[in-house]
């Protein structure tokens, strides 16, 4: 298990250039006085975005100068909602390991990645 050492302060702002850049127009992620009536009362952060930082945050003690390609993802969840003032974090468990059929000289690692909030409510999960 590692713990990463990496945190990040979410803000305003990567959620307005994470959601225009992805061409998302959901008012829940920019819409203040839409996000009024909603249950949260405020924009919640593109879950997109979140996925991605949960992802870069591991990077540096997982794959960095290792990945040759990343295979995809499988059991994404958002289980509570992250905001922007919100500081993540992350950790990693290695869920599998095994020699690659295509590449025998190379490996392939299967990694289970958990985000976490300042109040440490898991708000990110996926395996890649």
């Amino acid at each position: 298990v590692i713990e990463h050492a990496l945190t990040r302060t979410v803000t305003e702002t990567d959620n307005v250039l994470a959601t225009t850049l992805s061409l998302n127009p959901a008012a829940l992620h920019l819409d203040h006085a839409s996000a009024l009536d909603s249950e949260f009362k405020r924009p919640l952060m593109n879950s997109m975005f979140t996925l991605s930082l949960l992802v870069g945050i591991t990077v540096h003690e997982t794959t960095h100068g290792t990945t040759v390609a990343n295979l995809g993802f499988k059991d994404v969840a958002f289980p509570a909602p992250v905001f922007a003032g919100d500081t993540i974090s992350a950790r990693t468990t290695v869920a599998s390991s095994r020699r690659s059929k295509s590449r025998p000289s190379q490996g392939v690692v299967e990694f289970k990645h958990e985000a976490f909030n300042q109040r440490g409510a898991l708000v990110a999960a996926c395996t890649r």
